[in-house]
Formats: structure tokens, C-alpha cells, sequence
């Protein structure tokens, strides 16, 4: 999985391409955290992300609860419609802001 950061203002941006699954789900963690510190709103760009595992769901859900937490927002958009079937069978669509 490839990950592009751009911030503006205060709104962090992570254009994601690949997979999320249990390789690359502790780079998204990593580069969540480090957004999670300089940005109040985060927008996830999905895609080009065409498969998403249960390591990256875990992901998504600690991100969304820091998010959270901390005061801020967390945002999913473009998400493909296999990504979102996924989301609508975990019952994601009811945790996760998507737009």
C-alpha cells in the first residue's frame, strides 16, 4: 500500500492506493498517529484501495476511537463499492464517517 500525506489548515489528508490488510495496516497506523498530532480533521481518500482485511479494519476503528478521544474528526471518502460492501457487512457503516 502506498500512503500520499498533504495537510492544509488544519485537515490532514491520506491518499491511500493498494491493499489494507495485515502487511500494510501497521503503515496506515503509523502515518494515522502522526496525522492524529498536527491535523484536527482527517480525510482518508480511498480510491484506489480495492481490498480492506480485518487488521484493516482494526485500524480504522482505533483511528476513528482516537479520533474521537482527542476531539477531532475522521473522515473516509471514495470508497469504492466492494470496500463499502465490506464496511456495510461489519457494520461499519454505523462506526465510520463516510462521505
Amino acid at each position: 500500500m502506498e500512503i500520499k500525506k498533504t495537510i492544509t489548515d488544519y485537515t490532514g489528508v491520506l491518499t491511500l492506493s493498494g491493499r489494507l490488510d495485515t502487511v500494510t495496516s501497521p503503515k496506515l497506523q503509523e502515518a494515522l498517529a502522526e496525522l492524529m498530532s498536527s491535523s484536527d480533521k482527517i480525510e482518508l481518500d480511498f480510491s484506489e484501495i480495492g481490498y480492506v482485511s480485518s487488521a484493516g479494519l482494526r485500524v480504522l476503528l482505533l483511528g476513528h476511537k482516537n479520533a474521537s478521544a482527542s476531539g477531532k474528526t475522521m473522515t473516509l471518502k471514495n470508497v469504492l463499492p466492494e470496500v463499502m460492501e465490506v464496511f456495510e457487512i461489519t457494520g461499519f457503516l454505523d462506526i465510520l464517517t463516510i462521505i
